[in-house]
C-alpha cells in the first residue's frame, strides 16, 4: 500500500474520532481536495474503512459514520495487513492442520458443548521470505467447519471469517510475554532453540462477545514490529 494511501487513512480515523454516529463523511471529490489526493486512494481508503466496520454506506445517499464504541477491529490485528503496510510481501505456510478433541479449558474457553471439536492449525508467518513468527491457532469446528488447510494457504483467517461465514472480529485481548522458543518452533523461524522470543496470546471475540479464535504466537525479537492503531474515539467512554 502506498505512503498517501496509510497517510489517508491515518488522517481519516482522526477526523471521523471528531464526528458523531450518522454523521456524512464528505463526497470523494471534496476528500481528493482537502488531502490532495486521487479518487483511487480515497475510494480505497474509505473502502477500507468501511469494511472496518467504523462507516457505512448507503447507496445513493454517501458514506456515514457508524457507532464507534465497539469497533471492528479485523484490519488492526492483521499480520497481513500489517506487513503491507510496512512494504512486504506477507505469506502462510500451513505446518499442520487436525480436527480433534477439545480439553477441558479450551471448552470453557470457546463455550463449547461436550462433544464439540476443534479445528487446530500451525502457521509460519513471512515477511519477503523471511520466517517472522509461528503461531498456533484454535478455532470452534461447529461454527468453521469449512476452513481447510488449503483455504488456509490462500486467504487471511479473518478474511475467511468475513467472506464464508459473514463474521467479523469486535473484540480483542492480548497478552505480551517474553519466552524462548524449541525444537520444531526454532527450526521453521531460522532461530537455535532456546532463543527469546516474543509470545503473544491472543483471544479474539465476535459482535456478541463469543470468542472464536484462540492464538499462540512465537515473534522473532530481532526482526518482528508489532505495530496496533486505535481508533480514539473508542477509547472514551
Amino acid at each position: 500500500m502506498s505512503a498517501l494511501y496509510s497517510k489517508l487513512i491515518d488522517e481519516l480515523i482522526t477526523k471521523i474520532s471528531f464526528m458523531e454516529k450518522g454523521d456524512k463523511l464528505p463526497s470523494e471529490r471534496q476528500l481528493c481536495k482537502d488531502y490532495n489526493v486521487s479518487r483511487t486512494t480515497v475510494r480505497n481508503a474509505v473502502g477500507s474503512l468501511v469494511n472496518s466496520g467504523m462507516l457505512y454506506q448507503i447507496q445513493g445517499k454517501g458514506t456515514f459514520v457508524r457507532e464507534q464504541n465497539r469497533q471492528n477491529l479485523s484490519n488492526y490485528y492483521s499480520f497481513t495487513e500489517q506487513t503491507k503496510r510496512n512494504g512486504k510481501k506477507p505469506k502462510s505456510i500451513v505446518i499442520n492442520f487436525e480436527i480433534k478433541e477439545a480439553n477441558s479449558e479450551l471448552k470453557k474457553l470457546l463455550k463449547l458443548e461436550k462433544d464439540d471439536k476443534i479445528i487446530q492449525f500451525d502457521r509460519l508467518r513471512l515477511a519477503d521470505d523471511i520466517a517472522m513468527m509461528y503461531e498456533t491457532t484454535i478455532i470452534p469446528y461447529k461454527r468453521f467447519s469449512k476452513i481447510n488447510k488449503q483455504l488456509l494457504s490462500k486467504k487471511a483467517l479473518y478474511d475467511i471469517f468475513d467472506e464464508l461465514f459473514n463474521t467479523k472480529i469486535y473484540q480483542v485481548k492480548e497478552s505480551f510475554s517474553v519466552s524462548s522458543v524449541e525444537n520444531e518452533k526454532a527450526k521453521a523461524l531460522n532461530m537455535k532453540s532456546q532463543s527469546p522470543c516474543l509470545k503473544i496470546q491472543r483471544e479474539s471475540f465476535d459482535i456478541e462477545n463469543i470468542m472464536i479464535e484462540y492464538t499462540i504466537s512465537y515473534a522473532r525479537a530481532d526482526k518482528f514490529y508489532y505495530e496496533t492503531s486505535y481508533n480514539p474515539q473508542s477509547l472514551i467512554k
